[in-house]
């Protein structure tokens, strides 16, 4: 790190060229950037995948997508089942039919009369339209006009499903990208001032300015050879403002010390890139490989996710311990004014604290426990899928339409149909027959038009009667899949079919994920620490911060203890099955920076001293209040990344200000010096053969260990 800090104060000139290059052509990138990210996800090998591709092949429309759901009430006098009635429906679904790409299935042309409700003025029908991922359209307008025109004077039409709850549930508008990243970077702002007390506060965020173009342009550039997610945008300037200005703040932290300490500017900037250059690296690492582990996940949405989510750590690291150091070293001084805040010294109310909770470890041990413990048996009850139709929007006409079928006794399971696709050779309508008396089925049919004809096939809709993130609802699906499998060259897609597809993909490889992020962690930490003992516990305490992260959305999200309150969302019965996956892969990695910071700092003073209990004191005391504002800046840009309009942002966004203020505070502040002080002089326990492998220096002399035992003992009386 010295060798890197002396190339870039010996080249300044170079190296702020080609950042303000970078900066430049990353601003282009960015406002590029959008429109060539995929809202679709695609599941190669998986049965329900296929079954829709084949069924949007044939047919153009259906398949993945969601059916839009027609409501008609006839007017005063008028029943959908009557002669009359009858005939105005086929009118009006026969007008819907008649548009080119589109496919109806309704009471007048099927008979099946599930498709009438308990008010006999009210009947609905589904519209299959052509399909675009997430961005399929919303075609409720043109579905409406058709439709009026041919119905009596009166009546009325409205339009649900999912697509339109969807839409409706994003009635508040987001500040877009741009603006949440702008107003993040304001309360950040806010948060350095308090840290440095001077002018200095406006060069971490100087580097995020430049870190986060820098990630966009290599997102760019990733979108020529890959599909990329949506959501990776909003965890580049969200994500990536908090963990370039952590990475900042680190930096310029220890300048400052070095500083107070008597060394000039450019001493100051080696000493402190040898010391937290070298804790950034290890941090930026660790945050990459617990992202790009993700690629063991056979889904290209989650792969682009820990690819695209690697490049942020990547790009706040080069940043970090290029840039910074030469503006330390140009400007650092001057503009270090007014300084209110000394660095020479430990927070002495960090130091207190830290003081008191290795005095009282076995207690702080058992009150952070039983915290996360308690946050823990709640993700038990976790239920991965997408959220339930009631919780997308709960004022919007589309909302209002549900609970006009809810009220009508039409469960909210006929928004999702089910779609087989047979052979033409088999008989369509008897199977449709025995699909329709499976338990969890609500109705089906094997409409005759020649919609539902092509090249040879035909599609069956089977409507049940719970939502796939249900379990009754998978029961469901199995059911049918089971029903049809006896049926040769028979297939079932839909909607849900793919979740549940989704979901057994996304977490077969879950257990792989954890070990092979496990050993990588373990072996990157040993080296940096010296010890087994701490990356062990390292990697068992963020398997814990998860879990609790876990139960904090199970609580605020699915069971709805918040989300309305804060949101005026209802509990989604389930979180969006890729939110927890990729939720697990930041937090991980952001947590074991902290880890970093900590205990880097900590060995540097045990080394010192020869006590670990020194070390953690003096380690606390100089590291507590950075990462309690590292982590308030990273959950203040997570909390504008909750007012984009999408549910799934939210909920995501959720977890990982929830996670990072867990771990800040339960467990790095809380946890961790206990169980250090507790472990003692055995946390720095590396055997020898793995020392030698991993080059680490040897450990201090038996007699300084013994020597700090025995310190460590007097200190605890």
């Amino acid at each position: 790190m010295v060798g890197m800090s002396r190339f870039v104060l010996r080249h300044k000139l170079l190296v702020v060229v080609f950042w303000l290059a970078v900066l430049a052509v990353g601003a282009f990138a960015s406002a590029k950037l959008g429109s060539r990210l995929s809202q679709e996800v695609t599941i190669p090998g998986a049965a329900g995948y296929k079954a829709d591709q084949h069924i949007l092949e044939l047919y153009g429309n259906g398949g993945a997508g969601y059916p839009e759901v027609a409501v008609v009430t006839l007017p005063a006098g008028d029943t959908a089942a009557s002669a009359a009635g009858r005939q105005a429906l086929k009118r009006a679904f026969g007008a819907v039919a008649a548009a080119d790409g589109l496919r109806v299935a309704d009471y007048a042309d099927t008979g099946n009369r599930a498709f009438l409700t308990s008010n006999p003025r009210v009947s609905y029908g589904l519209v299959f339209i052509p399909y675009a991922g997430e961005a399929t359209p919303s075609m409720a307008g043109q579905i409406t006009a058709a439709m009026r025109s041919a119905l009596p004077a009166g009546s009325h039409v409205q339009v649900t499903g999912m697509n339109e709850l969807k839409s409706g549930g994003q009635a508040k508008q987001s500040l877009g990208v741009l603006a949440e990243t702008l107003t993040a970077g304001a309360a950040a702002l806010a948060v350095l001032i308090f840290v440095f007390g001077s002018v200095l506060a406006i060069v971490p965020l100087l580097m995020a300015v430049v870190a986060i173009p820098a990630c966009f342009l290599a997102v760019y550039g990733l979108t020529e050879l890959t599909s990329v997610f949506f959501i990776v945008q909003y965890l580049v300037a969200l994500v990536g403002l908090g963990v370039s200005i952590d990475y900042s703040l680190l930096l310029v932290t220890r300048w400052r010390e070095e500083l107070a300490a008597g060394h000039s500017s450019e001493e100051a900037v080696h000493r402190a890139m040898a010391t937290a250059g070298r804790s950034i690296a290890f941090s930026g690492i660790t945050v990459a490989v617990g992202l790009l582990v993700l690629i063991v996940v056979p889904v290209p949405l989650v792969r682009s996710i820990g690819i695209g989510g690697m490049l942020i750590p990547a790009a706040s690291v080069a940043v970090t311990l290029t840039l910074l150091p030469v503006l330390l070293g140009a400007v650092g001084q001057r503009i270090d004014w007014p300084r209110r805040r000394r660095s020479a010294s430990a927070s002495r109310a960090w130091t207190g604290w830290a003081r008191f909770i290795v005095r009282h470890r076995w207690s702080a041990i058992v009150v952070s426990l039983a915290i996360l413990g308690a946050l823990g048996a709640a993700a038990l009850n976790i239920n991965v899928g997408e959220p339930s139709a009631r919780a997308l929007a709960t004022t919007s006409p589309a909302a209002r339409t549900l609970q006009t079928l809810e009220r009508a006794d039409v469960p909210a399971g006929v928004l999702d149909p089910i779609e087989v696709l047979v052979p033409s050779t088999a008989n369509s309508a008897q199977l449709a027959a025995r699909l329709a008396a499976l338990p969890g089925v609500y109705a089906a049919e094997a409409p005759a038009g020649s919609a539902w004809h092509r090249g040879g096939t035909a599609l069956i809709s089977v409507r049940p009667a719970d939502e796939p993130s249900t379990s009754a609802g998978a029961a469901t699906i199995a059911t049918v899949r089971k029903a049809v499998a006896a049926v040769p060259g028979a297939q079932v897609g839909g909607p849900g079919p793919l979740l549940l597809d989704e979901n057994h993909t996304f977490y077969d490889k879950f257990p792989l994920l954890i070990a092979i992020l496990a050993v990588i962690t373990i072996l990157l930490l040993a080296r940096a620490f010296g010890s087994l003992v701490l990356p062990v516990k390292a990697v068992l305490l963020n398997l814990v911060s998860v879990g609790a992260t876990y139960g904090v959305i199970v609580l605020v999200w699915q069971e709805g203890h918040g989300s309305h309150a804060i949101w005026g969302l209802s509990a989604t019965g389930a979180i969006t099955n890729w939110v927890p996956l990729v939720a697990f892969a930041f937090l991980y990695g952001l947590s074991m920076d902290y880890e970093v910071f900590i205990l880097t700092r900590v060995r540097e003073e045990r080394d010192r001293t020869g006590s670990t209990t020194s070390g953690v004191v003096e380690g606390i005391g100089r590291t507590g209040r950075l990462v309690t504002s590292a982590a308030t800046i990273l959950f203040l840009a997570l909390a504008a990344l909750t007012t984009g309009p999408e549910t799934d942002v939210k909920v995501m966004a959720t977890a990982l200000g929830a996670g990072i203020l867990l771990d800040a505070t339960v467990v790095r502040a809380l946890l961790l010096p206990a169980l250090v002080a507790a472990i003692g002089r055995w946390s720095w326990w590396l055997p020898s053969k793995l020392s030698a492998m991993l080059r680490v220096p040897a450990p201090l002399p038996r007699e300084t260990i013994s020597l700090a035992s025995t310190r460590e003992r007097q200190e605890m009386q």
